[in-house]
């Protein structure tokens, strides 16, 4: 067997940075074998500049909308955005295709070996037929219209049944505000212990709609001409509203929680779901859409599971976790940069129910090479770049 040998600055091993006479050694596929002591590792070791670290992990990602990069403006709000979405994704195939292609190569340019992609067509099937990341599947069920919970879940399950047969998959909720109480009675035996993930308070009208029926997507139903006469709120937060729907999945990912709070992490906490939920970052979508980030800190102190995402190319200049990590130093500069490793590594593969493959260098695994050069007194600076060795 022929062996490789790669000895870094420091190597991330998934959990922590390690000294620099460490050497990482796996096989010709890119198996860990093991991490060794520079005297113990032979002859013919690849020294390398910087840090290397497993491949990173895109918990949230929509690879069917790459084709609209910068078509929708940024900071318009939410409702704006997600109605811009709908009315405007509709291009020709072979163009969403090659955006499509164009958009993975981007992600494996910049690190990333596996992906929770967000499905609503089958058209990112080709390309994930390739094999060229690890993928989990979520398609994406929405329907706010009690009459179509039946229709909506027939479609998805067409789709589900094309994307189970290429790689993990689960039939997901989009948003609080675009499911009734009638999809979310039928979509709720499908979880299985898969891994579901939804959209969650991306917005502060989110929480204004269960709480009062009041806020921005009330404005939304009535641009989507939907009669919302049946609707009466909880008159809780959207979070402690839905999330008890979720009880028969086996990790759950809330993604965006831009506007939650600690109320809706202590629910969480009661209903004893804390430790099956990562909570999705995904700043620069955030920072897009509504010029808003998330409360990363309140999710440090409450000790959450922080995993990152990109969003998709409709609200994100590029697909890249390290330019994430970038404007999360920019905005939270007391952060580590070992934690942020750690959410971009190990803590995506738990969540995406990969971690048997991805996210650490323990023997065994395959999780992909990543280089990081160019820091900065051990912080990402503007100048720090990625790049793939395996």
């Amino acid at each position: 067997m022929h062996f490789q040998k790669f000895q870094a600055d420091t190597i991330f091993n998934g959990y922590q940075f390690l000294s620099s006479n460490k050497v990482l050694i796996t096989d010709d596929k890119g198996m860990v074998q093991a991490i060794v002591d520079e005297q113990d590792a032979g002859d013919d070791i690849l020294k390398i500049k910087g840090i290397i670290s497993p491949g990173f992990i895109n918990c949230h990602c929509h690879l069917e909308l790459s084709h609209m990069k910068g078509l929708i403006p940024e900071k318009t709000g939410l409702v704006d955005f997600v109605f811009a979405v709908v009315t405007q994704r509709h291009f020709g195939e072979e163009e969403i295709v090659s955006a499509i292609e164009k958009a993975e190569k981007e992600m494996m340019s910049n690190g990333i070996v596996a992906v929770g992609d967000i499905c609503n067509n089958l058209l990112s099937i080709p390309q994930k037929k390739q094999a060229n990341l690890a993928y989990y599947n979520f398609i994406e069920v929405s329907g706010w219209l009690p009459d179509i919970a039946e229709k909506r879940m027939s479609k998805s399950r067409e789709f589900f049944e094309k994307f189970a047969d290429l790689s993990p998959s689960s039939m997901v909720p989009h948003a609080p505000y675009s499911v009734s109480e009638k999809l979310w009675k039928v979509l709720k035996p499908h979880y299985n212990n898969k891994v579901v993930s939804i959209h969650n308070q991306e917005t502060s009208f989110e929480d204004d709609l269960f709480l009062h029926r009041t806020g921005d997507f009330i404005r939304m139903y009535e641009m989507m001409k939907l009669d919302t006469s049946f609707y009466q709120p909880s008159g809780k937060s959207s979070l402690q509203t839905y999330f008890h729907h979720l009880n028969q999945a086996g990790h759950i990912i809330l993604v965006h929680n831009t506007f939650t709070r600690q109320g809706d992490i202590d629910f969480i906490k009661k209903i004893d779901r804390f430790g099956d939920t990562s909570f999705c970052i995904c700043i620069n979508a955030n920072l897009y859409i509504e010029d808003h980030v998330p409360p990363i800190d309140l999710f440090r102190e409450n000790k959450c599971r922080i995993v990152l995402g990109t969003d998709s190319l409709a609200s994100n200049h590029s697909l890249s976790l390290l330019d994430e990590m970038k404007t999360i130093q920019h905005h939270f500069p007391h952060i580590p940069l070992q934690e942020m490793l750690q959410w971009a590594t190990i803590n995506g593969a738990e969540a995406l129910q990969m971690s048997n493959r991805f996210g650490s260098f323990e023997k065994g695994k395959v999780p992909g090479i990543v280089q990081i050069e160019n820091m900065e007194n051990n912080r990402i600076s503007n100048l720090t770049i990625i790049k793939r060795l395996l």
